[in-house]
């Protein structure tokens, strides 16, 4: 039992079995009892998925709050705001993913939980990276801050961006390198055909399905450079910043069938995104050289909610012609 009480990341280790085991038990409760057979998931589905996700991780960020301290909850409960706010930007990338492949409704959500597990690793190496270069080189934290104040100004001044699938540099990697098949089978990534029309010897062939699910992943990737550095600013506790993460993004895949349709009228939220991210930025430097120590973690929360309840509601309100039904 000593080495559960044994700290690793800065936390002991059964509370990072804990974690471990709620996450995994979320996702089998959802692949093997919700989800046992594939089907459509319509936009009550989704809202209501979404609503226990969200709920479980709020209800684990009050454990944290309870048993580490309200620093430390206030600091999950804003990397949890700052990761589902900057997430919301995936809902639009997946959806040209899901578009470009003809991705069955049926499938998607496939595609989506299989890219969860990607992400919870992938997001445990950056996190792990981030955590020890920032424990040996406190330096790193500047050069974070630096980055997130460049990224908001960026995105504030930016035009509208667009994403060329056909000419994405992966995708067309994969195809070089990969057998693909030109149609769907089923929810299945890989299956067993003839090397070529004719030949009796079958080989395995990647299905459009798998490359939308690297181009999700890739999707993850990109987007973690921004969300990472964003969390470390508020805290480096790597317990923290990998929880607020993890939570927060299972909680807005469930969401995506629900979101992705009206995705379009929360089009000014990036720019009360891009104000968190320059305020995040700028806490570094606002808490070594005006605060005396890190900004208060009250603070933080305040103001990242302050703006990005104004940025859904500005949002939703600039777009309420949207909402109408034509006549």
């Amino acid at each position: 039992m000593e080495i559960l009480a044994s700290v690793w990341l800065g936390q002991p280790i059964w509370l990072w079995l804990t974690f471990v085991t709620i996450v995994l038990a979320l996702l089998a409760f959802d692949l093997g009892v919700l989800h046992k057979e594939d089907h459509e998931i319509g936009v009550r589905e989704s809202l209501q998925l979404s609503a226990f996700y969200i709920v479980a991780g709020l209800l684990f960020g009050g454990w944290v709050w309870w048993y580490l301290g309200s620093v430390s909850g206030m600091q999950y409960f804003t990397g949890f705001l700052i990761e589902k706010s900057l997430s919301l930007d995936n809902v639009f990338v997946i959806s040209l993913i899901f578009t470009y492949f003809a991705v069955p409704r049926i499938y998607q959500h496939r595609v989506l939980f299989w890219g969860i597990l990607g992400v919870i690793v992938l997001r445990a190496i950056m996190i792990g990276l981030g955590a020890t270069l920032v424990a040996q080189y406190y330096w790193t934290l500047y050069v974070f801050a630096v980055f997130l104040i460049f990224t908001g100004l960026k995105m504030l001044f930016a035009g509208e961006q667009t994403t060329d699938m056909a000419n994405n540099p992966l995708l067309g990697f994969l195809r070089r390198r990969m057998r693909v098949t030109k149609e769907m089978h089923g929810q299945r990534f890989f299956v067993r055909a003839p090397a070529a029309p004719g030949s009796d010897k079958q080989v395995w062939w990647a299905t459009p399905l798998f490359l939308a699910l690297c181009m999700v992943e890739l999707v993850d990737l990109v987007f973690a450079v921004d969300s990472v550095p964003a969390i470390f600013a508020i805290t480096t506790d790597p317990f923290i910043v990998y929880t607020s993460n993890i939570f927060a993004i299972l909680g807005l895949r469930a969401l995506y069938f629900a979101l992705a349709a009206v995705i379009h009228r929360f089009h000014y939220l990036k720019y009360a995104l891009a104000l968190v991210l320059v305020f995040i930025g700028s806490k570094i430097f606002l808490g070594d050289f005006v605060f005396d120590g890190k900004v208060p973690a009250v603070l933080s929360l305040a103001v990242t909610f302050g703006l990005l309840a104004a940025g859904v509601l500005f949002s939703l309100w600039k777009t309420r012609k949207d909402a109408r039904p034509a006549h």
